[in-house]
């Protein structure tokens, strides 16, 4: 679970993008003493930072600056100053993005994503997987969607690994147990279909309900 510190001092836009990550299956922490900021980021040790520019005393370049001091981590600028000189200023000063407000929160949440593959995926690996609002955490090995987060097991998880890696493109049944077969995890025909069935409600659960579809006679397709 990736951890993402919010500093915004508009209690409005500080609840409303909180309750939003946390859905997806971040952990959020929201600043408390605007001029403990530096103190607090240490203590939460975040994956992430957004960070607004007006804020009560110092402003969000300066708390970037200090930050940088200490960390790479990350920074992503929320802001209504939103001109290009401000947008340049949070570039050089050590920002990663600047999303201008007001913003929706499924581009928040996307430009959020890609910011975390960026920094945070191996080498011709990507830790993170994302398609149609699924967002599968290839360390953590869970899946998130807009109504939750849900845990799977190796087999779900090799699964949707497969699928997700290849969305929009259909993956036959003997595709997948050769997969799974090289992952020294036993599993036969009806293995695979209990498997599937099992991933199936745990996609629904989480408001993915339709994303894994059948292909009579083909395999699996994620759409």
């Amino acid at each position: 679970m990736y951890k993402i510190f919010l500093v915004e001092d508009d209690p409005v836009i500080r609840r409303a993008v909180a309750k939003h990550l946390a859905m997806w299956g971040y952990q959020v922490q929201a600043v408390e003493n605007f001029s403990r900021i530096l103190e607090e980021f240490v203590g939460f040790e975040p994956q992430l930072v957004l960070l607004d520019i007006g804020l009560p005393g110092m402003n969000g370049y300066h708390w970037c600056q200090e930050i940088r001091k200490r960390s790479q981590v990350p920074v992503v600028f929320l802001s209504s100053a939103s001109d290009n000189l401000n947008i340049v200023t949070a570039i050089e000063l050590g920002g990663d993005d600047f999303i201008p407000k007001p913003f929706d929160l499924s581009v928040l949440t996307a430009k959020i994503r890609a910011v975390l593959r960026r920094s945070y995926s191996m080498p011709g690996t990507a830790s993170l997987l994302e398609h149609r609002g699924a967002l599968l955490d290839v360390g953590a090995e869970t899946v998130s969607g807009p109504e939750g987060r849900a845990e799977l097991t190796k087999n779900e998880f090799r699964i949707l690994q497969v699928l997700m890696e290849n969305a929009g493109h259909t993956v036959s049944r003997g595709d997948l147990m050769v997969r799974l077969w090289e992952s020294e995890s036993f599993i036969d025909d009806n293995t695979l279909t209990v498997n599937i069935s099992r991933l199936r409600k745990k996609l629904e659960s989480i408001g993915l309900g339709g994303l894994l579809a059948t292909k009579k006679g083909q395999g699996y397709i994620l759409e």
